[in-house]
């Protein structure tokens, strides 16, 4: 039943709830992704930025992922979600405005990227463990899984827009524009956020607390109990670790030594959007046909082998630039069918009380890598090349497709079980 007491709509769309975080999220995720490629860009095209300086500007940028996630996961269990994301929407907002404001006044020098860097991203921490706690707060528990192919397929719309958006207005117009740009996504996405009107039921708030290292000791001890989450955390942490070295080289490799502008990165790295797209779409249809572990085994293999051809090529932009394109496109399509199925598999593991521990900890186990990734990946390209560097770090991400091939994984059927303690929005 719904909070007024009449019965809930059948259909997700109907739900109103619903309608609003999905738009928040998808200009949410525009504003971060055209953030994230601003910010290289500019550190890469105007300060003529070294390798290492970009590696430590992305690191700086995901040390918030390493340094706060299991904090995050154990305040935002005890918080509404909704309140979580308006304010670092709005703390967002000011950074990137900040951000721009600096720029135009000749102010933005590496020093105050990095600052912006760490500020976006630790607000963007919290956005993120807010969001996947939401949903199971706000849609019955059978419609899961279309819930997350519909988030997911607004990450990949934000992949579509936001760094062809992002690189065009670096290469057209500067860098204080583009970050003006991801200021205004993050506002509109408080503005739709903010509408979310259903009262979450938070769990465990009644009594005196317990205390945050026990609640983060909860949290670890339950993902790392089970076989299943335990997986996704040595996958999710092989792949990011990998694919963060393998970024801060592609950045490098896209305009150094295939000379590519700005707008023809943005290009390349939107090229991941359409085929997350489809991916998104994918994952409502394919795991019920031939069963969850067949379909999330080929769509790691493929995805992350699709980046081993790029260092072998040569040539204009008229050549490279559609194989980037094809690339992202593959490499979009099984990472966002990975996604969705990994997300189905943890929330339906996972009991209410513990969702937000629970992203938490695989946040922190797997995205917590990227800084160190990051690190490797500018040292490398200094020491190795860009070429080889690209090579090894590409092939690298193969490790998490071969973690998943030899766990429980593997044998997922056409259904995933149900976990306990989840709580259906539907019922009084």
């Amino acid at each position: 039943m719904s909070d007024s007491g009449r019965p809930a709509p059948s259909s997700l769309w109907r739900n109103g709830d619903f309608r609003s975080l999905w738009v928040g999220q998808t200009v949410s995720q525009l504003g971060e992704q055209t953030s994230l490629l601003v910010l290289p860009l500019f550190a890469v095209l105007t300060l003529d930025a070294s390798a290492g300086q970009l590696g430590v500007l992305r690191a700086v940028g995901q040390a918030p992922i390493l340094l706060l996630s299991l904090l995050v996961g154990a305040w935002v269990d005890r918080w509404r979600t909704r309140t979580v994301m308006v304010l670092t929407d709005v703390g967002r907002t000011l950074a990137l405005g900040a951000a721009a404001l600096g720029g135009l006044l000749g102010l933005l020098g590496l020093p105050a990227l990095l600052v912006v860097a760490f500020t976006v991203g630790a607000l963007s921490v919290f956005f993120d463990v807010a969001y996947q706690a939401s949903l199971v707060r706000l849609v019955r528990h059978d419609q899961l899984v279309r819930g997350n192919s519909a988030l997911e397929g607004s990450r990949s719309a934000a992949q579509i827009g936001g760094p062809a958006l992002g690189g065009a207005l670096v290469s057209l117009l500067s860098a204080p524009i583009a970050a003006a740009a991801g200021a205004l996504f993050f506002a509109l996405s408080f503005l739709s956020i903010r509408r979310i009107r259903r009262r979450e039921p938070i769990p465990e708030r009644s009594g005196r607390p317990p205390h945050i290292a026990r609640r983060i000791h909860e949290g670890l001890r339950f993902v790392v109990g089970d076989t299943s989450l335990r997986t996704v955390c040595l996958a999710s942490a092989a792949f990011q670790f990998c694919f963060a070295a393998m970024m801060t080289v592609y950045l490098l490799f896209l305009p150094r030594e295939l000379h590519l502008s700005g707008t023809a990165v943005g290009l390349a790295l939107a090229a991941t959007g359409p085929g997350a797209l489809l991916g998104s779409v994918l994952a409502a249809r394919l795991p019920g046909r031939f069963g969850y572990g067949v379909v999330l085994m080929s769509a790691a293999a493929l995805g992350d082998g699709a980046f081993l051809c790029v260092p072998a090529l040569h040539g204009s932009a008229a050549v490279t630039v559609p194989v980037l394109v094809a690339v992202g496109f593959v490499f979009g399509t099984g990472g966002q069918l990975v996604n969705v199925m990994v997300m189905a598999v943890r929330q339906t593991a996972t009991p209410d009380g513990m969702q937000g521990r629970a992203a938490a900890t695989i946040t922190f186990v797997g995205m917590g890598m990227t800084p160190l990734g990051s690190l490797l990946g500018g040292f490398l390209a200094q020491e190795w090349g860009l070429r080889t560097s690209l090579l090894v770090t590409a092939a690298g991400m193969l490790l998490s497709p071969v973690v998943m091939a030899l766990s429980p994984l593997a044998r997922l059927g056409r259904t995933l079980p149900a976990g306990a303690g989840h709580t259906d929005p539907s019922s009084p």
